[in-house]
């Protein structure tokens, strides 16, 4: 639990796996200290921290691991529900993790003696994301290399489907805008579908290729970003299709970009993992260059902290935090 400068992270965690992917609670659970939910080749570790950017009394990091589920399976994504609280007695945790074997689990754990999981089947090929209902958490929705996005309810039946034109990268709900749906295509694509009619209701375009990923930005519903061969790119929905700032960032292409949950004009990017390692990139709007860079040997995973501006990355039996400034 110590400044490792070696890798320059502000602190990592030890871990038992090596961490595929890593995803801070985005809804309050009503603790003061952050959830942190993070899966490896057999399991899914839901832990909690502070951080001493918010408690003067914890130095550096206070992390507990609350309880390990074994999956059996490599995790490729993890995402919460907002159901998940701590203050309720019992507490409730849950979650919903997609897997190499290309099925749904869905886990609701008290934490105690009641710990059960659902498996939904459905997808063809591997899921490479999804996420929960911002508001009630009683639906989540999942996008695949079999060019399907589709919305599940808690028993496993699907609600919608949405048919696409290339492996779908990325999804996501926002909580100010619960009734629409963004879709991220690997074709340079992001659509926006609405619930209600099903159909697609506005579209952006890179204009390159391959998308890797792309994300809402929760400071501001006008903004999406993504990255796509090397470049990062934003858009301003209300202007035009075609982004609106964009720039090269990673030499060995970009994986993942995600908007900080504190500031819209922060966000952070991972690339590949290069010859030696990966590298983690800090961006703000207002400035040309990255204001922060941070590499690990292996990177893999990208998750903003709620209320700080605070990333963390996994990697070889480690969680790695990065602080950035405002």
């Amino acid at each position: 639990m110590k400044q490792d400068s070696s890798r320059n992270a502000t602190y990592t965690v030890d871990c038992e796996d090596y961490v595929h992917v890593v995803e801070f609670n985005p809804f309050d659970s009503g603790d003061v200290g952050s959830l942190i939910a993070y899966g490896g080749n057999n399991y899914v570790v839901i832990g909690t921290c502070r951080f001493q950017e918010e408690d003067a009394e914890v130095e550096g990091i206070q992390y507990k691991t609350l309880r390990t589920f074994h999956h059996g399976v490599r995790v490729d994504a993890i995402a919460w529900s907002p159901e998940t609280r701590l203050d309720a007695l019992p507490p409730q945790i849950r979650f919903c993790t997609a897997a190499a074997d290309r099925k749904l689990r869905l886990f609701t754990s008290d934490l105690q003696d009641k710990n059960e999981y659902k498996i939904f089947a459905g997808h063809s090929d591997y899921i490479n994301d999804l996420v929960f209902a911002p508001k009630e958490g009683q639906d989540f929705a999942s996008v695949s290399d079999d060019h399907t996005c589709r919305v599940w309810d808690l028993e496993g039946n699907q609600k919608a489907y949405f048919v696409l034109r290339s492996p779908g990268m990325s999804v996501c709900w926002h909580p100010d805008e619960a009734f629409k749906l963004m879709v991220a295509e690997k074709n340079g694509t992001i659509r926006f579908y609405d619930l209600i009619t099903q159909q697609a209701i506005l579209s952006l375009e890179c204009e390159q290729i391959p998308l890797m990923s792309a994300h809402w930005c929760l400071r501001n519903t006008l903004k999406i970003g993504a990255v796509a061969g090397n470049d990062w790119l934003i858009w301003d929905i209300t202007r035009s299709s075609y982004p609106q700032d964009k720039r090269p960032v990673h030499v060995d292409r970009a994986k993942l970009f995600r908007w900080s949950k504190v500031n819209e004009n922060l966000f952070a990017t991972t690339g590949y993992p290069g010859k030696m390692t990966s590298q983690l990139l800090v961006h703000h709007l207002g400035h040309p260059q990255p204001i922060l860079i941070g590499s690990s040997a292996v990177g893999s995973g990208l998750t903003w902290h709620r209320t700080l501006p605070l990333c963390a990355v996994g990697g070889d039996h480690k969680l790695l935090f990065w602080v950035t400034e405002m």
